[in-house]
Parts: structure tokens; sequence; C-alpha cells
């Protein structure tokens, strides 16, 4: 296991792109790729059908505004180099990604094979 950090303090499941929020559900690894800025990452495949009909019933709910869109590109990725403190102190910066230190995503990217179930949950 690692520590990790989120998108927001608020670990509510994510309502709509741009909210930083992290989703809550299970996913699978679609693609492993390295980022210029936090090296390895593993990208999700949110928003699924299940997160496709929550997004629906909340706009018809009126939880989110009418023209809000889901947004994507949510991956578990490293910290940059030099900002793995985020980690220790328990600092949510992400725009909804899930983030480990630098040095531990790298092992983890290692062994992790694309189609790898993922559950996300508070």
């Amino acid at each position: 296991t690692y520590p990790v950090v989120f998108g927001s303090s608020n670990l509510e499941d994510k309502m709509r792109e741009g909210d930083k929020k992290t989703p809550n559900g299970n996913y699978k690894i679609i693609l492993k790729k390295i980022h210029p800025k936090w090296g390895a990452e593993l990208l999700l495949d949110y928003p699924n059908k299940e997160d496709s009909i929550k997004f629906q019933q909340r706009k018809a709910l009126k939880l989110i505004p009418k023209n809000a869109k889901i947004g994507n590109g949510i991956a578990i990725h490293g910290t940059r180099p030099q900002e793995e403190w985020t980690i220790d102190n328990n600092y949510n910066w992400t725009d909804g990604c899930i983030s480990l230190k630098y040095t531990e995503m790298k092992d983890l990217f290692s062994y992790i094979n694309i189609g790898t179930k993922v559950t996300i949950q508070p």
C-alpha cells in the first residue's frame, strides 16, 4: 500500500468537470504512459457507464448546472520529484486524480498492467 492524496479535501464523489473532486467507483487502467511533469501515470476509464448514469441523474435533479460537462482524464500519477512532501502532509492538490510520491509511483507503475481493476472509495 502507498499513501495517496486526491483532488479535494472533500472526499465526496466527483459531480462534474472542474470540481476538483476524485470520482468514487470501480474503474480499470486503460493506459500507461510517462507524463512530462510527474512521470509514470495510469489513466483510468473515467467516465464509465456508471459515471454517465449518475451524471445524467444529477443533471435531472438539478444538482449540477444544465451546461456542465462530465470531465475526463482521471489518473493515478506521482507528484513532481521535488513535491513528495504533498503526500506526507496530506495536501490534496490534484484536479481530481490520485497522486502518490514520485518514487513510489515508479514502483507501482512497474507492476500494474492495463486492465487492472481499481476501486476508489472514501
